[in-house]
């Protein structure tokens, strides 16, 4: 062994740290390096210990060769690295372990498939240039990734990898910098998940799947967090706050998604980016109970058919209606659980406005003659929600047919004694109503021009009278 191996062998039996120098080392220096196998065979029990103390491996600015590789292995002791470089990545795949730290460390990767920690595993500060691998992995203590600088050295390389990893206290990436992408498909983060202050980066691709993931407590996206690329949560549930509060969401491509989050649960969403976000968002399908937002910062396009909610916070009644129209497909649904909520709070007159502006948007999307009908609903009686409208329009007919009347007086059909007295105001709602109620339309006939206006006021009559039934029966139809 070397000086420096000779120094870690004996401090090991009672933990003491060997400090090979303060900083981390750039080159081979002599008196800094040390094999990666006298490392693992006092990891894996090639000393003996010491009654009275805790054996440990406490290694600081070491200059590492070899691979530090435990696979399938159970290490009863804990693993402390500081400042220290390894030209090789540390293998701990399908190892059971106590607490590893690795930080301010700098190495080409970390290989932890299938690992078992019963402590946590800790990367803060340290360089990875390459991939940190941790699927199936069980992080009893947590996971800390605090000012870690992770880069994939290949375009099709996640820079962290991970497939049904479990975390009990929870993972904290705070101020982390990841370029390649990050992958947490189907992990369980049952302490939370705290990002605050980190950037992932991984241009025109997917910057974090979260698919399927679970996370109690807290996901933290805010206070700084920045994103370029796509954060995808489909599926994901987070059993507490989801939080975007002063991040940024940056798909860096306009037509692809900068949060796709459909299919998702969440007690709590506050997506309050710093700035508008840039890119499409999807929350399709997902059930939120509290949304809060702000209108500032609302994409072009949204995606809210399917999605539920019990509350929302954030922008006026006008915003919301904005808020569902900002998908390019009509939905019915995002309209009926605006109005549903707007409903629930006291709010039915809003209700009613959403219903209207949800069946004008309803226009586009329908043939010529449906159009046709459409506009005729609302103009003359809001679809139902505005039955006054017929009543105003049937005013005004009734004004205009009374002096149109008044000016040419219609003839007598016949003249008997019983001929009833011919009145302007009466003839004209007489033609108005579908029905001959006064008997004047059947006993007096119209000559001349003043003929048009009077089959004018009939065919209106049965327009407006469709148009009313069919607007009641739209309203008093049950949702």
């Amino acid at each position: 062994m070397s000086a420096a191996e000779r120094r870690l062998w004996h401090a090991f039996p009672t933990g003491t740290m060997v400090r090979l120098g303060e900083d981390r080392p750039s080159g081979p220096h002599p008196d800094r390096i040390v094999r990666a196998e006298v490392i693992a065979q006092l990891l894996l029990g090639g000393c003996e210990t010491r009654n009275g103390f805790v054996a440990a491996v406490r290694l600081r600015g070491a200059y590492i060769v070899g691979r530090l590789d435990v696979t399938g292995g159970t290490v009863e002791h804990e693993l402390r690295l500081e400042h220290c470089r390894l030209l090789e990545a540390p293998k701990f795949a399908n190892a059971h372990t106590r607490q590893l730290r690795l930080s301010d460390c700098w190495m080409p990767g970390f290989d932890g498939g299938g690992l078992r920690a019963d402590g946590y595993l800790s990367l803060s500060g340290s360089t990875v240039e390459g991939s940190v691998r941790l699927p199936r992995a069980q992080l009893l203590g947590g996971f800390r990734m605090n000012g870690t600088t992770v880069t994939a050295t290949a375009e099709e390389q996640w820079a962290v990898f991970s497939g049904a990893m479990v975390v009990e206290v929870g993972m904290f990436a705070r101020n982390a910098v990841v370029t390649g992408g990050m992958r947490l498909v189907g992990a369980r983060l049952n302490g939370g998940l705290f990002m605050q202050g980190a950037t992932l980066t991984n241009p025109g691709r997917i910057a974090l799947d979260g698919q399927n993931m679970v996370v109690e407590d807290s996901a933290e996206f805010s206070g700084g967090f920045a994103s370029h690329g796509t954060i995808r949560l489909r599926s994901a549930r987070i059993n507490g706050i989801l939080s975007f509060s002063k991040g940024v969401l940056d798909s860096t491509d306009p037509d692809r998604l900068a949060l796709h989050a459909s299919h998702m649960y969440a007690d709590e969403l506050i997506l309050w980016p710093e700035r508008r976000i840039q890119g499409r968002v999807s929350l399709s399908y997902s059930t939120i109970n509290l949304i809060m937002d702000d209108p500032s910062i609302w994409p072009d396009q949204l995606y809210l058919n399917g999605l539920t909610y019990s509350t929302l916070r954030g922008g006026e009644f006008k915003d919301r209606l904005r808020w569902v129209n900002r998908d390019r497909m009509f939905h019915l649904q995002p309209y009926e659980q605006l109005a549903a909520w707007y409903h629930g709070i006291g709010h039915d007159d809003l209700a009613r406005k959403v219903q209207l502006a949800k069946l004008r948007a309803r226009r586009k999307t329908l043939n010529p003659v449906g159009r046709a009908w459409n506009v005729l609903l609302d103009w003359t009686v809001g679809f139902g929600y505005r039955p006054w409208l017929a009543f105003m329009w049937f005013a005004i007919l009734l004004a205009v047919g009374t002096t149109v009347f008044s000016i040419d007086h219609p003839h007598p059909i016949k003249e008997r004694v019983e001929q009833p007295h011919f009145h302007a105001l009466v003839y004209s709602l007489d033609l108005l109503i579908p029905i001959d109620t006064f008997g004047q339309q059947s006993a007096f006939d119209p000559g001349g021009w003043s003929r048009w206006v009077a089959y004018s006021l009939v065919a209106v009559g049965w327009v407006l009278a469709t148009a009313l039934i069919a607007g009641v029966t739209r309203v008093l139809r049950p949702n």
